[in-house]
């Protein structure tokens, strides 16, 4: 596949490789222009206007809802729009979990966890006098079907677990553990915002009980999320906040609500960030996610080949099942070191990645992440191990 530098506006106006898409993807000019079209000709609310505009900017943003539920292989019921992936896996441990764990119970987690589907289950547990069980990790980082079996019990009420590590670029078995943990009357909460950007998703064949994802990390905009939940689990739960067109009738001494997913949709919703994430999803469609995948590997490939030829790297996740190269250079740390490649405009990304735990894991302070996307090609694998070379040399000779 070629590159398509061309539709990314910030490609073509400035010198830049960008390899940090595993934090925030670039925006392509259609997704752009999409949501100039809602603020240009029809900005109005949704819902409850009798009148034109609203009418329009109504039909838009159903239409939105319908291509991301398409999109996973969901209800329209089913899709809930939230702030972002995180908004959204609050969402289910402050109802869902809220609701259902009781003390002793336990929740499965792991060490690949983004804090977003840890601190909340912590925050939870401590609530409810449940208690978070990790699942130990293979050599590699993997988490694999036998250990998940190794914690799963008659106490195990919720599994929570990614679907592809943000650091690691590992895809988890969910196919095999989901099963297994419905055979103990768990449900799963899927972290799929590393998944959604790169491969197909069905949540019905995957029998994910609840699955989040966000905008920002496949082309679409910042400050949208989706939460899929299956209709029966939706239905039985409370609404998180409260307020406008939320609501079905309000009484003095109380309230109604509306049916899902409007029951968890407090407020103006956003609207044309609903607009510019399906139209996101149209992009990437129309590509193929076979083909983003296969260009991401071959990628990844070209780069893990290159930064062996290196003295002085470490590379974590050489197996890596998607564009994430996480390394360092031996003796500097990474935040030096990202400092280096931001002078030469490679942007990628230096820390902890919102995933302290699996950095401890690995026993080192931070790491460095590269991660490939449907704009980079092979001139920015070569432009970014050129780079690595280049810092390598220079720290080794200032005495790092």
């Amino acid at each position: 596949m070629k590159a398509r530098k061309d539709e990314f506006p910030i490609l073509t106006s400035q010198r830049l490789v960008y390899l940090d898409t595993a934090a925030s993807s670039l925006t392509p000019k259609r997704v752009i222009e999409k949501m100039n079209e809602y603020y240009g000709e029809y900005p109005v609310n949704v819902h409850r206007g009798v009148y034109a505009l609203s009418h329009r900017a109504t039909e838009q943003y159903t239409n939105a809802r319908q291509t991301i539920a398409d999109f996973i292989g969901a209800a329209f019921e089913e899709v809930v729009f939230t702030r972002g992936a995180s908004s959204a896996l609050n969402l289910v441990a402050l109802t869902y979990g809220a609701q259902h764990l009781n003390s002793g119970d336990e929740v499965i987690v792991s060490e690949l966890e983004h804090h977003s589907h840890v601190l909340p289950w912590q925050q939870i547990a401590k609530k409810t006098g449940a208690k978070l069980i990790y699942v130990p990790l293979a050599k590699d980082g993997r988490i694999t079907v036998e250990a998940f079996k190794s914690v799963l019990t008659d106490k195990t009420k919720i599994v929570a677990l990614t679907h592809v590590s943000n650091v690691m670029g590992y895809v988890t078995p969910l196919e095999e553990i989901i099963p297994l943990a419905h055979e103990k009357g768990a449900i799963v909460s899927v972290d799929a915002a590393q998944s959604a950007p790169h491969m197909p998703l069905d949540v019905k064949q995957l029998d994910a009980d609840f699955l989040a994802f966000s905008g920002h990390k496949m082309c679409g905009p910042t400050g949208i999320g989706v939460l899929y939940g299956k209709r029966a689990l939706l239905e039985g739960l409370e609404p998180l906040e409260y307020g406008g067109d939320m609501n079905d009738n309000v009484e003095k001494d109380g309230g109604t609500w509306k049916d899902t997913p409007y029951k968890f949709e407090t407020g103006t919703p956003p609207i044309a960030e609903a607009l510019g994430l399906a139209e996101a999803i149209h992009y990437l469609s129309s590509i193929g996610f076979d083909t983003v995948r296969a260009h991401e590997h071959a990628l990844f490939k070209r780069a893990l080949a290159g930064l062996r030829t290196i003295p002085d790297i470490t590379v974590y996740n050489p197996e890596a099942d998607t564009g994430i190269v996480n390394f360092n250079i031996d003796g500097v740390h990474p935040h030096d070191a990202v400092s280096f490649f931001d002078e030469d405009h490679v942007a990628l990304r230096a820390g902890h990645h919102c995933a302290q735990l699996l950095i401890k894991w690995l026993a080192v302070p931070a790491t460095l992440r590269a991660s490939f996307y449907v704009y980079n090609d092979e001139r920015d694998v070569d432009t970014f191990l050129d780079v690595v070379r280049r810092a390598r040399d220079f720290f080794k000779e200032i005495g790092f």
